[in-house]
């Protein structure tokens, strides 16, 4: 299991979930047209700091996460658990909620 560090923090994820640091939206868009905070949407991008050990199947077959540490990945709209922890914004969520790995 890989783990995230901010500061002293140490977050270990459990099971299938993945913890993420969301990535800021495009604020131009490709014309050049700079977008205000009152139109973008929310982040769905964000890179991965930590992820479980996996979930276990109905066989108890414990199955590994596709996604690791340092990814970038896309992810649902208004899915997992945003928390704040010493000014740090992180999503908890599992990982059948995203949706690609960004190459």
């Amino acid at each position: 299991m890989a783990t995230a560090s901010a500061s002293k923090l140490q977050l270990k994820p459990l099971a299938d979930r993945v913890v993420l640091k969301k990535l800021d939206p495009e604020t131009k868009t490709s014309g050049g047209i700079v977008l205000p905070d009152t139109v973008k949407e929310k982040p769905q991008q964000g890179e991965v700091l930590a992820v479980g050990s996996g979930r276990m199947d109905d066989k108890g077959v414990r199955q590994p996460l596709e996604v690791k540490v340092g990814d970038k990945v896309l992810f649902q709209k208004y899915q997992g658990q945003e928390i704040k922890i010493e000014g740090i914004e992180y999503l908890i969520l599992e990982e059948k909620h995203i949706l690609a790995i960004m190459g």
